[in-house]
């Protein structure tokens, strides 16, 4: 079927060439998305992921902050970004998902490939263009969904050429970004400033009393509303983000377990060990050995690869 009269898309279809852990990996995920299975905290990757709405609106949170999004967004979102797509309640909304690993190259074309991936490295990493550079974005994508039906032996060569063109071409035309934060009302504003904090300071103390007196809140005004605009108790966003980061410590680094609580902002080992199972059911040293488990919707914290 047509989008917008012009984007080629049908409903759950996927191309998958290679895996996650591969240095070579692509997958492309066609579907649609409902309020009811918006994932209930943020999570992370250790690869490249473009989140494209196909639809007239939803949110993404990245790193705490709340952003409105529109018909063809890019949310480009680098590895072990925190993040988490949000979608609102009514009709199903379109949506692409594009992750990816890209192998290392050599000399000036490594050199390259770096400075197009700075487009995911922006402060606010996400694009949008005008309607002339839109079809532009919009024929390229065509291509890859063509190219992706074909039985071609170069199929993935082909694929992955395709794509690099679409990387080059947001790239180039990132100075012509129209993307705007839209003000967002007062109350869920001074939240998300909360929440933003949070994942800027997780490793140093926190507290309601702390964040109460550095937004100038009180305590029960700030406790309710938190609440009432994320779904989740002040104190346990706090230690979620906490995990969140030991998670990415534990999955793609060698430091010491005790490190790791120390630097994610946990008083004693004993209380980040019973925080680390209460929320992901087993202990840290388990889930760095088992770190392939895959994800269960039943548990807010999957521990490496997410189809968001």
């Amino acid at each position: 079927m047509l989008l917008n009269n012009k984007l080629i898309y049908e409903n759950g279809y996927l191309v998958e060439i290679g895996k996650p852990t591969d240095s070579f990996y692509y997958f492309f995920d066609y579907d649609e998305r409902y309020y009811d299975i918006n994932m209930e905290f943020q999570h992370f990757h250790n690869f490249f992921e473009i989140h494209v709405l196909l639809d007239d609106h939803a949110n993404h949170i990245i790193e705490g902050n709340l952003y409105r999004i529109e018909f063809l967004d890019f949310v480009c979102l680098k590895p072990y970004c925190l993040h988490k797509s949000e979608y609102p309640k009514g009709p199903s909304k379109k949506r692409l998902i594009i992750q990816f690993n890209l192998p290392d190259q050599s000399g000036l074309l490594q050199d390259n490939i770096n400075e197009i991936l700075s487009i995911f490295e922006a402060p606010l990493p996400i694009y949008r263009f005008e309607q002339n550079n839109q079809e532009s974005i919009i024929h390229i994508l065509n291509e890859i969904f063509i190219i992706s039906k074909s039985e071609s032996s170069v199929r993935p060569l082909s694929i992955h050429c395709k794509f690099m063109d679409l990387l080059c071409t947001i790239y180039n035309l990132r100075n012509e970004n129209i993307y705007r934060p839209e003000i967002l009302n007062a109350t869920t504003s001074k939240i998300y400033s909360v929440t933003s904090y949070i994942h800027n300071h997780y490793n140093e103390e926190l507290s309601l009393s702390i964040l109460a007196r550095e937004f100038f809140l009180s305590k029960f005004y700030l406790s309710h509303l938190f609440k009432e605009v994320t779904g989740f108790s002040l104190t346990d966003y706090i230690q979620m983000t906490r995990i969140r980061n030991a998670q990415q410590l534990l999955l793609f680094t060698d430091m010491k377990i005790t490190d790791i609580a120390t630097q994610c902002g946990f008083s004693s080992f004993s209380q980040f060990n019973r925080v680390f199972n209460r929320f992901c059911k087993t202990s840290p040293s388990n889930y760095r050995k088992n770190g392939s488990v895959n994800y269960s919707r039943q548990n807010p914290f999957p521990i490496v690869y997410i189809r968001d």
